[in-house]
């Protein structure tokens, strides 16, 4: 009752201006969408989360983390909140203490909140025992932002894009002792940057963007706090344009690395390369915009679990989410959990892809971590990405098949 009061309040208090009950083609009626932001560098010395042969503490902070959320809403009252983290990954005990607190103070279900994870390998390993306080802190954070997400919705026009951009490389390279990490510029990439952009409907200036890319944030590997190539995209969009708030959602980068590595300046270099994609699907500077899809309602969503199979006996099935929103009849997007590896991406795409149907972004690393997730392709192959995890070679159908049954009940 009370958020169909709001709503009815808010389409009377634009009929002066004007606005049409019932105008589906009007922006300010379209979309209310609200951005909340925040600092989640530790303060103390923790572990840090990537790679085990690091032993000590972070010795200090090179780029600052950060945790934001982006709120949107449709005429209807249906909302999402993307939640994107400078982390590691989306620990399920996270996951579980978020989605159920913002159910409860903010009545957002479950499936309408995305929690997705950079993998950047110079944050805190935030699931130790000895990093409970940050934990903690992180979780009232989190629940917080996605409150000031909502409690600053209004009114926008919401567009997607798309560009490209080099900086991952396939890192799987076949050798006679089987595959190795190591770049190979013949295996398969996705270098497809998707944007969703956020205007205000009275003078279009940009207020948000949500873009996505598919590699490991794994240019460094040193003591010091940072978000690696997406820290730096986010950084310097977000500095080249005041005000506007930028959020990295990761791709299907479980076996894409970004080459050169193990130098700062390729962090910074790779994240130019990004943030530069990132305008170029905006055509900034272009006099007649061409390729910005509008996007329009209804807003809807669903979220489940499919069970996947260890080839290890008596171990027992994996509860694999699967996320899919859809924006009308303009966009829709998967959301997978954990480390999925490129071929993920590709396949949806085209599966479902079509002519006179929503564009497809397809994100990885969303709302569980728990180690690789190969295709059936990858774990036929072998090497590390199929080794980490003893899965069935069912794994892929299973995930795409659940994918399938998803896209089928959403309107």
């Amino acid at each position: 009752m009370l958020k169909t009061t709001l709503s009815l309040l808010f389409v009377v208090l634009l009929l002066p201006l004007g606005v049409a009950v019932g105008d589906d083609t009007t922006p300010s009626l379209e979309w209310r969408v609200g951005v909340a932001a925040a600092r989640i560098t530790p303060e103390q010395r923790l572990h840090m989360a990537g790679y085990a042969g690091r032993k000590e503490p972070a010795e200090g902070t090179e780029q600052d983390l950060f945790g934001k959320a982006i709120a949107i809403e449709d005429r209807a009252g249906n909302r999402v909140v993307f939640v994107t983290l400078d982390l590691i990954g989306v620990l399920a005990k996270l996951r579980t203490e978020v989605a159920s607190q913002v159910q409860e103070k903010y009545e957002l279900p479950p499936q309408a909140l995305l929690m997705n994870a950079s993998h950047t390998h110079c944050g805190p390993d935030y699931g130790r025992e000895d990093a409970q306080g940050y934990f903690a802190s992180l979780t009232t954070t989190l629940v917080e932002l996605v409150g000031q997400s909502l409690e600053q919705l209004q009114p926008a026009k919401l567009s997607y894009s798309v560009a490209k951009c080099s900086v991952a490389m396939n890192r799987r390279t076949p050798s006679e002792t089987g595959f190795l990490n190591h770049p190979n510029p013949q295996g398969p990439v996705d270098h497809s940057v998707p944007v969703l952009s956020v205007r205000n409907p009275a003078d279009d200036m940009l207020r948000a963007v949500v873009f996505g890319y598919g590699c490991h944030n794994t240019t460094m590997g040193f003591l010091q706090w940072l978000g690696d190539y997406a820290g730096y995209a986010q950084e310097y969009f977000e500095a080249d344009h005041p005000g506007v708030t930028a959020l990295f959602m990761m791709g299907c980068g479980g076996d894409q690395n970004p080459y050169p590595r193990s130098e700062l300046k390729y962090a910074q270099q790779h994240g130019r390369s990004l943030a530069t994609a990132v305008e170029a699907a905006l055509e900034v500077n272009q006099r007649t915009p061409r390729h910005q899809q509008p996007l329009h309602g209804p807003l809807t969503s669903v979220l489940e679990t499919v069970d996947l199979e260890f080839a290890t006996p008596d171990r027992p099935d994996f509860a694999y989410p699967v996320q899919v929103i859809r924006f009308g009849n303009d966009l829709m997007l998967v959301a997978l959990g954990t480390e999925v590896v490129v071929d993920y991406a590709l396949r949806l795409k085209s599966e479902l892809t079509k002519p006179d149907g929503p564009a497809i972004w397809v994100a990885g690393y969303s709302n569980v971590y728990s180690g690789y997730i190969p295709s059936q392709r990858v774990l036929l192959e072998g090497g590390y990405e199929a080794n980490s995890r003893p899965w069935k070679p069912t794994l892929e159908e299973r995930i795409v098949g659940k994918v399938h049954e998803l896209v089928e009940k959403l309107p």
